[in-house]
Order: C-alpha cells, then structure tokens, then sequence
C-alpha cells in the first residue's frame, strides 16, 4: 500500500484540470512585496526601484494566472530582471519559461537541483505536471549557501538548507514601505512527500533524510519578521489576506516576529510525525 504522505497525483487532478479555479487575487504582502501565487503555490514580486525580482513561478498550468496576477498587481511582467527558486520541482518553476521570454529575466536555482536537472532530472517530478507540456530549464546562476543577489533596493540572502530537495535554498531578505523595514524570510521546503519511505525506495536519495533536520535548525535563529510560504497552506496566505480585507487599516497579519521559530517548529514536527508513522506501520493508505 502506498504511504499516505507521498506526491498523490490523484489529490491534485481538479486542480491541474482547472486551474482557473485555484485563482487568487494578487496583493501587497507589505511595502514593495506583492502575492502573485495561486490558492496552492506561493509566488513573490519584489519591487527593488530597479526592476522586479519573482520568487517561484508555480505550476505550468497556471502560468497564465501568474502572469495575469503580475499585472494586477501594477507591474509588467517585461519588468522582471530576476527569477529565483527555492528548489527544482516543477509546481514552483512550471512558468519559468514563459517568463523568461516575455522579460529575458536571469534565472536562479540552487547548484544542487541544477545537477539534479543534469544527472537525475525524474526528480524534477515533470512527468506528475498533468496537462501540461514542461521542459527543464538550465539556471543562468547556481546558487550556493551564503550567495547574495542584490538589485535595487533589495538584497536577499541565499541559505543552503537541503531535505526537500538537495538544492533547496531558503530566502532572507529586507522589506521596506519606506517608512518601516522588516526582514522577510521563505523556506524553500519543507515537504515530506520526497523523505517518505516510497519516494526514497523509487529515488534513492535517502541521505535527504541525513540532513532535513539539520537544516531546519541552521535557519531556526534567524530574524524574519514575515514568513512566506512556497505552498500557501504553510503560512495561512488565503486566512491572513482575508483579515486584511475585513480589518482594513488594522493590523498587519503577515507581521509576526514569532511566527518563523512556530513555522519551523511545525516543519520539524511534519517530519518526525511522518517518521513515527513509519515506524508504527500508519504511514499507509
């Protein structure tokens, strides 16, 4: 029997059918940060005063609903200088193309998941973007940790922390309104789908599991007043937009300088839930 925590292609056949469904309406996060992601799969616009930076470009499906979103939020899509990923799955580089040729952006992924992109591109998981035809791109930067991408305003910091996929990188960075600064912060994966027992015996990538925890903690003690999720459902994006709309001019619900240390709480406890159902047999479904 399958185990329950592993990529179910099934769950997502609605989805990947109708993407227009899982639209959302793009909005200021705070200062020059902007939601432009869908009801599944965050993606970030930054504007740096010299151009845009995007941060994932989810599913190829929604592609459309990416770039649509861009422009609602006031910006063209022509505009973007930078295209970072947080790992190289393709529900987070599946409009990376289509961006790419309507600004000429320089893309950004980490060293690792560009060698995987090389040598083990199943990994990528392209066969699973149903409906879709998707091809790997080659990254014009392969990031390593402690790298620094700078453009305008704004320089984000590039953290190696491995688990989801080898190259998962993890984005710090300052947000501004020009009147307050907070530091925003994106883990780049925290998914247990690719350290769950069938993925490990299909891929062989259990030294993935050697480092997920490790990685956690490198980033537990950094100062991120915004947490940003690469899946929305991980920092509750659809909840807080929605107090936004209902509390205009209250608080800020993104702004929480104890949410990252309960966002990594929560990742560590994913994992070694999944890893006791393993141990007890209840992993499967």
């Amino acid at each position: 029997m399958p185990s329950k925590y592993a990529f179910n292609v099934e769950k997502y056949e609605h989805f990947y059918r109708y993407p227009e469904k899982y639209r959302m309406k793009p909005f200021r996060i705070f200062g020059n940060l902007y939601f432009v992601g869908n009801a599944d799969v965050g993606s970030y616009l930054i504007d740096t005063g010299d151009g845009l930076i995007l941060i994932d470009t989810t599913y190829p499906t929604t592609r459309a609903l990416l770039v649509q979103s861009i422009w609602e939020a006031g910006f063209s899509p022509s505009n973007i200088r930078y295209v970072l990923h947080t790992h190289g799955h393709f529900d987070h580089f599946g409009g990376t193309g289509l961006i790419v040729s309507l600004s000429g952006a320089k893309t950004y992924l980490g060293a690792p998941d560009a060698e995987m992109f090389r040598q083990r591109p199943e990994m990528a998981l392209i066969s699973d973007a149903r409906y879709a035809y998707l091809e790997l791109f080659t990254p014009d930067v392969e990031l390593k940790d402690g790298d620094i991408i700078a453009l305008g305003n704004t320089s984000i910091r590039a953290i190696s922390t491995p688990g989801h996929t080898k190259g998962v990188m993890t984005y710090i960075f300052d947000v501004t309104d020009g009147k307050e600064t907070h530091a925003a912060g994106l883990y780049g994966g925290i998914g247990v789908n690719t350290l769950c027992r069938d993925f490990i015996e299909k891929y062989g990538n259990a030294d993935c599991r050697d480092v997920h925890l490790k990685s956690l903690e490198k980033v537990r003690k950094e100062h991120v007043d915004i947490v940003l999720g690469n899946h929305t459902a991980q920092n509750h994006t659809s909840e807080k937009f929605k107090e936004m709309l209902d509390r205009p001019g209250g608080r800020n619900p993104f702004i929480n300088p104890h949410e990252w240390n309960e966002f990594i709480d929560f990742a560590e406890n994913l994992y070694l839930q999944m890893l006791r159902d393993e141990e007890n047999g209840t992993d499967q479904v």
